[in-house]
């Protein structure tokens, strides 16, 4: 079988937002330039070292029908829900959580100075899952496997890569894949793809060149479909993020916190949740 290199198929550099009580951030996905790449429905990049933008936090809010992610670069995250769980996350930590038929939970700063930078993906759940119950996984940073080749390290999130390495978190809904990927200077990173999965990239430094084409920190990019990927670093190390995953092909109904299939559904997510069947 002949090999289809895959290639940047749309960028975006996202646009300013505020969400929680008032957290300013850069929403990358989830806005009309880029709506959403199915099964991812939105990506937040918070950073700053200002209090006034993030001290508020994320105070108690309702989810239902799919799954948040939450990778911390810098700084201390606290999150609780109404089922009693709880923890801090760290920087380099990863929170993975299945809302499913649904949950309240808060995700709170514990610093009142100092960098907080992170992300927050939201992955769409298929139909035959969205009602399961809720679950967590959580994973502090030297818990996260880490794979090593020759020009590239590996963080390993979420997922199986050729060498047959997997990372920490087990999600089979959308056999998704997060990996954190460091390359070497002017050196190359090459990974066999599955020719149907959604492939996303977002880089934290440096530069990237992809079939002739240029990705610079701070750029989301869509890539098109094909059998294998190649990319190579700028003139310094360049580090970014690897998030894929297959296609769920399913009609979407989301209104706020929850993501169903049908008005129907949603309708009685909101019902649910004002009736406190959470």
């Amino acid at each position: 079988m002949s090999i289809q290199t895959r290639r940047i198929q749309n960028t975006t550099r996202g646009i300013a937002a505020s969400d929680g009580a008032g957290v300013q951030l850069t929403r990358l996905l989830g806005h009309p330039q880029l709506k959403n790449l199915d099964p991812f429905l939105m990506m937040d990049h918070f950073a700053s070292d200002d209090p006034d933008d993030y001290i508020a936090g994320f105070p108690p809010h309702p989810h239902r029908g799919f799954e948040t992610v939450t990778y911390l670069l810098a700084g201390l995250m606290k999150h609780q829900d109404n089922a009693g769980h709880e923890g801090v996350l760290k920087a380099g930590g990863i929170q993975w959580m299945t809302a499913g038929r649904g949950i309240i939970h808060s995700e709170m700063p514990q610093q009142e100075n100092g960098l907080l930078s992170g992300f927050q993906l939201w992955i769409n759940l298929p139909a035959q899952y969205k009602m399961i119950p809720a679950a967590y996984q959580e994973f502090e940073p030297e818990q996260i496997p880490r794979e090593t080749r020759d020009d590239a390290q590996l963080k390993l999130i979420c997922g199986q890569t050729s060498f047959g390495n997997r990372g920490a978190v087990i999600n089979d809904y959308v056999k998704a894949q997060f990996w954190d990927i460091s390359l070497e200077a002017e050196k190359s990173f090459i990974e066999p793809t599955s020719s149907t999965a959604t492939l996303m990239l977002y880089v934290i430094e440096g530069e990237l060149e992809i079939e002739g084409n240029t990705l610079r920190s701070g750029d989301l990019s869509a890539l098109s479909q094909g059998t294998e990927f190649k990319a190579t670093a700028g003139n310094t190390s360049a580090r970014f993020l690897w998030i894929s995953g297959e296609p769920i092909h399913e009609s979407i109904a989301q209104a706020g916190p929850f993501v169903m299939n049908t008005q129907a559904e949603l309708k009685q997510a909101f019902d649910d949740f004002k009736s406190g069947r959470f």
